[in-house]
């Protein structure tokens, strides 16, 4: 009889990652006030926490045998290099001097009150493209997540039962995909 091997969802994945950093950004930042600790032991502290949640959750799975299933919703009608569509608004601003007296003072408030709504129109507009590119980054840092993790839990019939085989992978690609970070943030203080 065939054992069925267990999976998680990517999305769900995504979402515990995203909560361990926060608090863990969180907790650093609250620890951090009373002992008055430098921004680069600040890091050190968040990512040995991030990674030895990442060893911990990399051991856990590889050894349980747990597999990865990608369930974020696929972008088909996206046509790639066509962000705004084919329309590119041109601006030709014209020079206005209103002049002096009454006519200029009511031409004036109602120029300052025309540029009003058109700031107001423009920060929407920013906003708007604020909100898309966070989304883009989530999505990013979703796929990176999400296909770092699937190839660590491609592992997972190999080290299934295997203390031993799991810690090893997991400390590996531990080392391998937070060991950088460590490295820049290292590299970063060499340098000042």
């Amino acid at each position: 009889m065939k054992i069925k091997q267990s999976y998680l969802k990517g999305k769900s994945v995504f979402i515990v990652s995203l909560l361990v950093i926060g608090i863990t950004i969180l907790t650093v930042y609250l620890t951090g006030i009373n002992y008055n600790r430098s921004l680069t032991s600040n890091l050190y502290l968040s990512l040995g926490i991030i990674a030895i949640s990442l060893f911990l959750f990399m051991t856990y799975g590889l050894y349980n045998g747990i597999g990865l299933i990608d369930n974020f919703p696929k972008f088909r009608n996206f046509k790639r290099g066509d962000i705004m569509g084919n329309t590119s608004p041109t601006f030709d601003t014209p020079s206005i001097d209103v002049g002096d007296g009454i006519g200029g003072l009511i031409l004036s408030i109602l120029l300052w009150i025309g540029m009003t709504i058109l700031l107001i129109v423009l920060l929407i507009f920013l906003e708007a493209i604020f909100w898309f590119s966070l989304f883009i980054i989530l999505a990013m840092l979703y796929w990176i997540f999400f296909r770092a993790l699937k190839f660590v839990f491609n592992k997972s019939k190999d080290t299934k039962g295997d203390i031993g085989i799991s810690t090893i992978y997991s400390l590996t690609y531990t080392l391998l995909y937070v060991g950088w970070i460590f490295g820049i943030v290292y590299l970063t203080e060499l340098i000042k």
